[in-house]
């Protein structure tokens, strides 16, 4: 009998063990911003996007699908594919080349006119897919924000 309870001891402490195993990090969604706007000589405009882990864990980025709307104009899509792991609470940037609407264009210009005391308004949202560090599957996470970009002094055709 007293053998009996001593297996079942450490049947239990074993058991007990294997289910703390390592703690799970808290996943929350990141958030995605413009972080600058240069506007190429053809007319196209290169966006540096700004993807922030707000998570207590690193993830594996790899894909972004979403719209850009300049004030209330029509919105253009974005689509980027890339790989990057961005640890717990940092940051990164990706580059997207985009060709903006004739209004749109209108309308950053119009900004670039009035020098440092214009901005724009915009609106970024859609989803990007992303792997948490203790998972084996990737995960879409939905972001929307609304934002400023102003002209930057002493650089064309560049806004923040």
């Amino acid at each position: 009998m007293k053998r009996l309870l001593q297996v079942l001891l450490l049947v239990l402490l074993t058991v007990g063990l294997i289910a703390c195993g390592p703690p799970r990090k808290s996943v929350f969604p990141p958030s995605v911003s413009v972080q600058q706007l240069s506007v190429l000589p053809g007319g196209q405009w290169r966006l540096t996007i700004r993807i922030q882990n707000n998570s207590y864990a690193e993830m594996d980025f790899m894909s972004l699908e979403g719209q850009l709307q300049v004030t209330s104009l029509m919105p253009i899509l974005l689509h980027a594919r890339f790989e990057r792991d961005i640890p717990a609470l940092a940051g990164d940037v990706i580059h997207l080349d985009v060709l903006p609407t004739p209004a749109m264009a209108e309308a950053l210009q119009a900004v670039a006119d009035k020098g440092s005391a214009g901005s724009l308004a915009y609106r970024l949202s859609g989803s990007i897919s992303a792997r948490p560090e203790q998972e084996k599957q990737s995960r879409n996470f939905s972001f929307n924000g609304n934002d400023w970009l102003s002209p930057v002094p002493g650089i064309p055709h560049t806004y923040r």
